[in-house]
């Protein structure tokens, strides 16, 4: 059997093309158990998983839930919100203390980068990175590139821009990354106050028109404005942000092609894309949530194999 190159999952830069190939590959097979009557299958019943989530978080955290109990996982889950870590514990305590449980594999969320990489270092479980602060978020870009390949083919070759405040986001990089390792070409697009400094580095282009920007990609992915990481204010109002970089019906009519429309959610609507847009057939954003489990069940299913 082809396994991983890695034995965590902590970001995309550390997988190889073939890592996410074997990703996909898996990821189409659980495609199809999640689309039949019975939606489990036994692969993990002797696995522990816990889900440590030290930032709020619904989507990605149901959809990690629902990945590891359709794979028959058993799954402990941890709000960071609401536990001892308000009480001073520290990050290597907190997960000591699980680990004591005797837990497998850890899915976690954490404001600061490289957090995962800190607990991969320094406890004997597998580590998925769920998001660590404006660093990356390596199973959202997994499950765009897949939706990607599902709507256009393949992902070499296509043209994808990425569109909205590239600065705070992790998904924005982690697409990036995994994007040019399929061999697409990436195109950004937002606020110049939005879009970090040395941009060009990571072998991609920055153009400050939605017009041509969406003229020239084959799938726009539209990012929410992050104000929740914001420390000060970089575009006047929402009002204006929206009028030059919000997605709209009008902007699909006025090109001579289809371009598949992306959004990792939560969406704001009326700001970086309109509820016609969101609800119109070339979206694919629910495709996206559906692919989302099938990723997580693939990257749990192919990390759980290197536990020994």
């Amino acid at each position: 059997m082809k396994e991983l190159s890695v034995s965590h999952l902590l970001g995309i830069k550390y997988l190889t093309t073939e890592d996410i190939e074997l990703i996909f590959e898996t990821a189409d097979h659980f495609k199809e158990v999640i689309n039949r009557p019975i939606k489990k299958v036994p692969s993990l019943r002797d696995i522990t998983i816990a889900n440590l989530f030290f930032e709020n978080s619904t989507r990605t955290r149901l959809s990690f839930e629902l990945a590891e109990k359709r794979l028959s996982a058993d799954v402990v889950n941890f709000s960071a919100a609401s536990s001892s870590v308000k009480k001073g514990e520290t990050l290597i305590d907190t997960v000591n203390n699980i680990l004591a449980m005797k837990v497998d594999m850890v899915v976690m969320r954490h404001p600061n980068p490289g957090a995962g990489i800190f607990l991969s270092k320094h406890v004997n479980a597998r580590i998925v990175n769920a998001g660590d602060g404006a660093h990356e978020h390596p199973t959202q870009a997994l499950l765009d590139a897949y939706s990607i390949r599902e709507s256009l083919g393949s992902v070499a070759g296509k043209k994808v821009a990425i569109v909205g405040d590239i600065l705070h986001s992790r998904v924005a990089l982690s697409n990036i990354f995994a994007l040019k390792k399929l061999g697409a070409e990436v195109m950004l697009c937002g606020p110049k106050t939005l879009i970090p400094k040395h941009v060009e580095s990571l072998g991609v282009r920055y153009e400050p028109s939605l017009e041509k920007t969406i003229q020239w990609c084959d799938a726009v992915n539209m990012l929410r404005v992050q104000n929740e990481r914001m420390s000060m204010s970089y575009f006047p109002t929402t009002r204006e942000y929206a009028q030059q970089y919000g997605l709209t019906l009008d902007h699909l009519k006025a090109l001579d092609k289809q371009i598949v429309v992306m959004h990792p959610g939560p969406i704001n609507r009326g700001v970086e894309i309109t509820s016609e847009v969101a609800d119109s057939p070339q979206a694919i954003i629910l495709d996206q949530v559906q692919n989302g489990v099938a990723i997580r069940m693939a990257v749990i299913y192919l990390l759980a194999a290197k536990i020994k």
